[in-house]
Protein backbone atom coordinates (compact mmCIF):
# COMPACT_ATOMS: atom_id res chain seq x y z
CA UNK A 1 0.00 0.00 0.00
CA UNK A 2 1.68 2.97 -1.00
CA UNK A 3 2.01 5.71 1.41
CA UNK A 4 -0.98 8.05 -0.04
CA UNK A 5 -3.60 5.29 0.35
CA UNK A 6 -2.52 4.94 3.76
CA UNK A 7 -3.19 8.73 4.17
CA UNK A 8 -6.22 8.75 2.84
CA UNK A 9 -7.11 5.80 4.62
CA UNK A 10 -6.32 7.23 7.89
CA UNK A 11 -8.13 10.50 7.29
CA UNK A 12 -11.42 8.78 6.16
CA UNK A 13 -10.76 6.74 9.60
CA UNK A 14 -10.67 9.86 11.22
CA UNK A 15 -13.47 11.23 9.89
CA UNK A 16 -15.79 8.79 10.45
CA UNK A 17 -14.84 8.56 14.34
CA UNK A 18 -15.56 12.81 14.19
CA UNK A 19 -18.64 11.99 12.43
CA UNK A 20 -19.68 8.99 14.91
CA UNK A 21 -18.70 10.56 17.92
CA UNK A 22 -20.63 13.97 16.49
CA UNK A 23 -23.86 11.99 16.55
CA UNK A 24 -23.05 10.28 19.90
CA UNK A 25 -22.05 13.70 21.56
CA UNK A 26 -25.70 15.20 19.53
CA UNK A 27 -28.01 12.90 20.40
CA UNK A 28 -26.90 12.98 24.50
CA UNK A 29 -27.01 16.38 24.36
CA UNK A 30 -29.46 18.15 27.42
CA UNK A 31 -30.51 21.34 28.18
CA UNK A 32 -30.54 22.06 31.95
CA UNK A 33 -34.16 23.63 33.40
CA UNK A 34 -33.70 27.30 34.54
CA UNK A 35 -30.66 28.06 33.04
CA UNK A 36 -30.70 26.63 29.97
CA UNK A 37 -26.80 25.47 29.84
CA UNK A 38 -26.21 22.75 27.44
CA UNK A 39 -24.73 19.46 28.90
CA UNK A 40 -23.05 15.89 27.46
CA UNK A 41 -25.46 13.22 29.14
CA UNK A 42 -24.06 9.66 27.77
CA UNK A 43 -26.04 7.98 30.56
CA UNK A 44 -29.44 6.65 30.17
CA UNK A 45 -31.79 8.24 33.65
CA UNK A 46 -32.58 4.88 34.27
CA UNK A 47 -29.15 3.74 34.40
CA UNK A 48 -28.22 7.23 36.12
CA UNK A 49 -30.89 6.70 38.50
CA UNK A 50 -30.17 2.56 39.45
CA UNK A 51 -27.16 3.50 40.00
CA UNK A 52 -27.33 6.24 42.36
CA UNK A 53 -29.93 4.12 44.26
CA UNK A 54 -27.89 1.19 44.46
CA UNK A 55 -25.05 3.71 46.79
CA UNK A 56 -27.57 5.48 48.52
CA UNK A 57 -29.04 2.00 49.52
CA UNK A 58 -25.67 1.02 50.83
CA UNK A 59 -25.05 4.34 52.66
CA UNK A 60 -28.33 3.91 54.72
CA UNK A 61 -28.09 0.51 55.73
CA UNK A 62 -24.27 1.66 57.08
CA UNK A 63 -25.79 4.59 58.52
CA UNK A 64 -28.04 5.50 61.96
CA UNK A 65 -31.16 7.57 61.44
CA UNK A 66 -31.76 10.28 63.81
CA UNK A 67 -34.04 9.91 66.88
CA UNK A 68 -34.48 13.47 67.12
CA UNK A 69 -38.17 13.24 65.89
CA UNK A 70 -38.54 17.16 65.41
CA UNK A 71 -35.69 17.28 63.27
CA UNK A 72 -36.23 14.76 61.42
CA UNK A 73 -40.05 16.24 60.99
CA UNK A 74 -38.23 19.80 60.11
CA UNK A 75 -36.05 18.08 57.58
CA UNK A 76 -38.87 15.58 55.76
CA UNK A 77 -41.28 18.63 55.76
CA UNK A 78 -39.28 21.17 54.50
CA UNK A 79 -37.72 18.63 51.72
CA UNK A 80 -41.10 17.90 50.72
CA UNK A 81 -42.26 21.53 50.29
CA UNK A 82 -38.89 22.05 47.95
CA UNK A 83 -39.69 19.29 46.19
CA UNK A 84 -43.34 20.27 45.55
CA UNK A 85 -42.30 23.49 44.16
CA UNK A 86 -39.24 21.89 42.46
CA UNK A 87 -42.32 19.78 40.48
CA UNK A 88 -44.57 22.64 40.06
CA UNK A 89 -41.10 24.44 37.83
CA UNK A 90 -40.72 21.54 36.09
CA UNK A 91 -44.49 21.22 35.18
CA UNK A 92 -45.28 24.70 33.89
CA UNK A 93 -42.29 25.08 32.01
CA UNK A 94 -42.19 22.15 29.87
CA UNK A 95 -40.04 19.33 31.81
CA UNK A 96 -43.55 17.57 33.20
CA UNK A 97 -41.91 14.24 31.80
CA UNK A 98 -38.89 14.85 34.19
CA UNK A 99 -40.97 14.45 37.10
CA UNK A 100 -41.55 10.80 37.08
CA UNK A 101 -37.65 10.72 37.35
CA UNK A 102 -37.54 11.33 41.06
CA UNK A 103 -39.13 9.40 43.84
CA UNK A 104 -38.40 11.80 47.13
CA UNK A 105 -36.72 10.77 50.09
CA UNK A 106 -35.73 12.33 52.69
CA UNK A 107 -33.57 11.15 55.83
CA UNK A 108 -31.66 12.75 58.90
CA UNK A 109 -28.49 11.17 59.96
CA UNK A 110 -26.95 10.77 63.13
CA UNK A 111 -23.84 12.18 62.45
CA UNK A 112 -22.13 15.54 63.55
CA UNK A 113 -20.34 16.38 60.35
CA UNK A 114 -21.86 19.49 58.62
CA UNK A 115 -23.04 17.65 55.49
CA UNK A 116 -25.66 16.38 52.77
CA UNK A 117 -26.31 15.33 49.73
CA UNK A 118 -28.09 14.50 47.05
CA UNK A 119 -28.76 11.38 45.17
CA UNK A 120 -30.06 11.16 41.31
CA UNK A 121 -33.59 10.29 41.86
CA UNK A 122 -34.13 12.95 44.28
CA UNK A 123 -32.42 10.41 47.19
CA UNK A 124 -31.17 13.13 50.22
CA UNK A 125 -29.63 12.37 53.06
CA UNK A 126 -28.93 15.54 55.93
CA UNK A 127 -26.77 15.14 58.95
CA UNK A 128 -27.46 16.33 62.30
CA UNK A 129 -24.25 17.92 62.49
CA UNK A 130 -25.64 20.79 59.53
CA UNK A 131 -28.42 21.87 61.95
CA UNK A 132 -26.09 23.35 63.98
CA UNK A 133 -25.76 25.75 61.38
CA UNK A 134 -28.91 25.42 59.25
CA UNK A 135 -30.64 26.41 62.93
CA UNK A 136 -34.24 27.43 60.50
CA UNK A 137 -36.39 25.92 58.09
CA UNK A 138 -35.73 29.01 55.62
CA UNK A 139 -31.77 27.98 56.21
CA UNK A 140 -31.98 24.37 55.61
CA UNK A 141 -34.53 25.02 52.61
CA UNK A 142 -30.74 27.06 51.79
CA UNK A 143 -29.23 23.65 51.60
CA UNK A 144 -31.70 21.00 50.43
CA UNK A 145 -33.20 23.57 47.06
CA UNK A 146 -29.08 23.48 46.27
CA UNK A 147 -28.94 20.03 46.47
CA UNK A 148 -31.97 19.10 44.80
CA UNK A 149 -30.79 21.28 42.41
CA UNK A 150 -28.20 19.29 41.50
CA UNK A 151 -30.84 16.04 40.63
CA UNK A 152 -32.84 18.28 38.97
CA UNK A 153 -29.96 19.44 36.41
CA UNK A 154 -28.54 16.07 36.26
CA UNK A 155 -24.63 17.43 37.18
CA UNK A 156 -24.01 13.05 38.17
CA UNK A 157 -24.85 12.26 34.88
CA UNK A 158 -22.74 14.63 33.66
CA UNK A 159 -19.63 13.82 35.68
CA UNK A 160 -20.42 10.63 34.78
CA UNK A 161 -20.56 11.17 31.54
CA UNK A 162 -16.73 13.57 31.43
CA UNK A 163 -15.48 10.52 33.38
CA UNK A 164 -16.37 7.76 30.44
CA UNK A 165 -15.23 10.01 28.22
CA UNK A 166 -11.91 10.73 29.64
CA UNK A 167 -11.44 6.91 30.58
CA UNK A 168 -12.62 5.36 27.73
CA UNK A 169 -12.52 7.65 24.61
CA UNK A 170 -13.34 6.70 21.80
CA UNK A 171 -13.77 2.92 22.64
CA UNK A 172 -17.17 3.75 24.11
CA UNK A 173 -18.58 4.45 20.85
CA UNK A 174 -18.27 0.75 20.09
CA UNK A 175 -19.03 -0.87 23.23
CA UNK A 176 -22.24 -2.99 23.06
CA UNK A 177 -25.31 -1.37 25.54
CA UNK A 178 -23.98 -4.70 28.02
CA UNK A 179 -20.91 -3.10 27.79
CA UNK A 180 -21.86 0.32 28.12
CA UNK A 181 -23.99 -0.60 31.52
CA UNK A 182 -21.04 -2.50 33.03
CA UNK A 183 -18.73 0.83 31.77
CA UNK A 184 -21.51 2.61 34.21
CA UNK A 185 -21.44 0.41 37.53
CA UNK A 186 -17.94 1.13 37.35
CA UNK A 187 -17.36 4.68 37.11
CA UNK A 188 -20.45 5.37 39.07
CA UNK A 189 -18.08 4.04 42.22
CA UNK A 190 -15.97 7.04 41.95
CA UNK A 191 -18.50 9.70 41.19
CA UNK A 192 -21.12 8.40 44.07
CA UNK A 193 -17.94 6.72 46.27
CA UNK A 194 -18.19 3.48 47.00
CA UNK A 195 -16.78 1.76 49.95
CA UNK A 196 -14.93 3.52 52.74
CA UNK A 197 -16.00 6.86 50.67
CA UNK A 198 -19.65 6.34 50.92
CA UNK A 199 -22.04 9.27 51.25
CA UNK A 200 -19.05 11.47 50.03
CA UNK A 201 -19.28 11.72 46.62
CA UNK A 202 -17.00 13.03 43.65
CA UNK A 203 -17.15 16.77 44.07
CA UNK A 204 -18.69 19.15 41.76
CA UNK A 205 -17.37 21.68 39.77
CA UNK A 206 -17.71 25.44 40.77
CA UNK A 207 -19.93 26.07 37.10
CA UNK A 208 -22.34 23.20 38.56
CA UNK A 209 -22.21 24.63 42.71
CA UNK A 210 -22.56 28.13 41.05
CA UNK A 211 -25.68 26.69 38.54
CA UNK A 212 -27.09 24.70 41.53
CA UNK A 213 -27.24 28.15 43.93
CA UNK A 214 -29.33 29.74 41.65
CA UNK A 215 -31.31 27.30 41.00
CA UNK A 216 -31.96 26.29 44.70
CA UNK A 217 -33.11 29.90 45.72
CA UNK A 218 -35.28 29.53 42.50
CA UNK A 219 -37.12 26.38 44.20
CA UNK A 220 -36.87 28.05 47.97
CA UNK A 221 -38.66 31.34 46.30
CA UNK A 222 -41.59 29.32 44.95
CA UNK A 223 -41.69 27.61 48.44
CA UNK A 224 -42.16 30.40 50.04
CA UNK A 225 -38.94 30.90 51.63
CA UNK A 226 -37.63 34.32 51.32
CA UNK A 227 -33.89 33.33 49.27
CA UNK A 228 -32.16 36.02 51.30
CA UNK A 229 -31.50 33.69 53.73
CA UNK A 230 -29.12 31.99 51.32
CA UNK A 231 -26.85 35.11 51.85
CA UNK A 232 -27.24 34.58 55.63
CA UNK A 233 -26.14 31.35 55.63
CA UNK A 234 -23.60 31.55 53.50
CA UNK A 235 -22.11 34.13 55.84
CA UNK A 236 -22.42 31.64 58.71
CA UNK A 237 -20.32 29.40 57.22
CA UNK A 238 -18.08 31.69 56.50
CA UNK A 239 -17.69 32.57 59.90
CA UNK A 240 -16.88 28.98 60.34
CA UNK A 241 -13.61 29.85 59.04
CA UNK A 242 -11.19 27.75 56.44
CA UNK A 243 -10.07 25.08 59.40
CA UNK A 244 -14.31 24.17 59.59
CA UNK A 245 -15.19 23.90 56.10
CA UNK A 246 -17.22 20.90 55.99
CA UNK A 247 -16.33 17.87 53.73
CA UNK A 248 -19.23 18.88 51.15
CA UNK A 249 -17.93 22.68 50.78
CA UNK A 250 -14.73 22.11 50.35
CA UNK A 251 -14.48 22.55 46.60
CA UNK A 252 -17.37 24.81 46.77
CA UNK A 253 -16.73 28.72 45.09
CA UNK A 254 -15.37 30.34 48.15
CA UNK A 255 -17.64 32.84 50.39
CA UNK A 256 -17.41 35.60 49.33
CA UNK A 257 -17.78 35.30 45.94
CA UNK A 258 -20.94 32.68 46.37
CA UNK A 259 -22.44 35.37 48.68
CA UNK A 260 -21.62 38.25 45.87
CA UNK A 261 -23.22 35.43 42.89
CA UNK A 262 -26.35 34.86 45.31
CA UNK A 263 -26.92 38.27 45.80
CA UNK A 264 -26.68 39.23 41.83
CA UNK A 265 -29.21 36.67 41.43
CA UNK A 266 -32.05 36.99 44.16
CA UNK A 267 -33.85 39.77 42.24
CA UNK A 268 -34.06 37.33 39.49
CA UNK A 269 -34.95 34.19 41.48
CA UNK A 270 -37.97 36.11 43.08
CA UNK A 271 -39.64 37.38 39.61
CA UNK A 272 -39.00 33.70 38.31
CA UNK A 273 -40.78 32.28 41.28
CA UNK A 274 -43.61 34.90 41.03
CA UNK A 275 -44.31 34.21 37.62
CA UNK A 276 -44.66 30.13 38.76
CA UNK A 277 -47.02 30.78 41.58
CA UNK A 278 -49.52 32.84 40.27
CA UNK A 279 -50.12 30.77 36.89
Amino acid sequence: MTHMKRLSLRRIAYMLCVVVLSELLLSGCGAVPLTGRRQILLVSDQEIFQAGLVQYREYLGSATLSSNSSATAMVKNVGQKLADATESYLRTNGFESEISNFAWEFNLVKDTQVNAFCMPGGKIVVYEGLLSVAKTEAELAVVLGHEIAHAVAKHSNERMSQQILAQYGMAILSSALSEKSAIVRETATTVFGLGAQVGMMLPYSRKHEYEADYMGIVFMEIAGYDSNSAVEFWSKMAALGESSVPEFLSTHPSDSKRIANLQGKISDAKTVAQSIRFR
